[in-house]
């Protein structure tokens, strides 16, 4: 018997990058990054690779290993890579690494040597997001730097990437802008004498809304798991996580109760009140205090007053509710509960953020559609 668990569905996942995968003729990197967004890397990974995925993306080289540890052999690309990381084990594990400072391409170029075999790289430009990536101006001595490395053997240099600021706003104008500055870098690459065979710009929103970016190859990552990058729009995903509780407790208290710390909720009537087993330990937000909804005994509610490090108490009024019934924070909405655009609708933040905070040690994760 569970308390508290995170249901996702790989089947709802195959859907998905299919229906990604089907809407390019560039190949696709699933992004399975922290921990696949809260659904779990290692599954999400195989049911990708299972609806069509090329390739799989992660931030860190120990997510990168991870994968190879399991088994999964498709191309991985790992692009967080902090000084002093031992990268020349994801040289020996065929890990694409990828580089946007010298100082990062002197580290893969002896990281090849210790493994005595190329390290395969792909440069990033910063076309506008202010983030990783050289910089345009540093971009020209980057590639001359990578083309002698080239030339020397120790590094391949396969693909050339970017990332956009707006692509959850399909029409703002940057977008246009980053393209035309990845061009113009692209431009240079050729000049360089490199000849990557991998282009990338496009993320989840950019594989739905602008095919103009797709390149070599779309690099989706909420999509995957259901969750539309662009507000008001669905584009067929369904999502694959449904978190849940069962009530723990239930008590009738008079009007006037105060509820949760601070008493921040005051009961107006007398009422049935729940208590949930999960709180802000568990992922909850603590900005779900008296906002966020949840689905019990057959309707939404609000979580009442202030969410907890281990609880969140629901006020039911006079519905029947019991000690076992479930608690769904947010699901598909089929049924007509929340999903985690309303959970993040309510505590002013973005699905990806609901999702990936949410499941901690003391959530199971179950599977449906596992395949052997």
């Amino acid at each position: 018997m569970w308390q508290a668990e995170a249901e996702v569905d790989l089947d709802a996942i195959r859907e998905n990058v299919a229906r990604l995968r089907s809407g390019t003729s560039a190949e696709l990197m699933a992004v399975v990054k922290a921990d696949g967004y809260g659904h779990g890397m290692v599954p999400a990974a195989r049911a990708s690779i299972d609806a069509g995925a090329d390739w799989l993306g992660v931030c860190t080289l120990d997510e990168a290993l991870t994968l190879r540890r399991a088994g999964i052999t498709v191309p991985v690309l790992a692009w967080l890579l902090s000084p002093g990381l031992p990268l020349h084990e994801g040289v020996l594990a065929d890990v694409d690494l990828s580089a946007a400072s010298l100082s990062q391409l002197a580290e893969m170029t002896e990281a090849a040597r210790r493994a005595e075999r190329p390290a395969r790289l792909h440069l990033k430009i910063d076309t506008g997001l202010s983030r990783n990536g050289a910089t345009t101006a540093d971009w020209p001595t980057l590639l001359e730097a990578a083309a002698k490395a080239e030339a020397d053997g120790m590094v391949e240099v396969v693909g050339v990437w970017s990332h956009f600021a707006y692509a959850d706003l399909p029409g703002h104008p940057t977008i246009d802008r980053q393209i035309a500055v990845f061009h113009e870098g692209l431009g240079l690459v050729e000049r360089a004498g490199l000849r990557p065979r991998h282009r990338h710009l496009a993320n989840s929103a950019a594989t739905l809304t602008r095919p103009d970016t797709h390149f070599d190859l779309v690099r989706p990552g909420i999509a995957v798991y259901g969750l539309s990058p662009v507000a008001g729009e669905r584009y067929g995903l369904r999502p694959a996580m449904t978190a849940r509780a069962r009530v723990m407790l239930t008590k009738r208290v008079p009007a006037d109760t105060g509820v949760s710390y601070g008493h921040t909720y005051t009961t107006d009537r007398e009422t049935t009140l729940a208590v949930v087993p999960l709180g802000y330990a568990d992922g909850v937000p603590r900005h779900a205090s008296n906002a966020a909804p949840v689905r019990l005994a057959g309707r939404n509610r609000t979580i009442a007053g202030r969410v907890c490090m281990d609880q969140i108490v629901i006020d039911c009024g006079d519905d029947p509710v019991a000690p076992g019934d479930v608690a769904t924070l947010f699901g598909d909405g089929t049924d007509g509960g929340p999903t985690a655009d309303d959970w993040a609708e309510a505590v002013g933040t973005i699905n990806y953020e609901i999702v990936t905070r949410f499941g901690g040690v003391r959530v199971a994760r179950v599977y449906t559609g596992e395949r052997p």
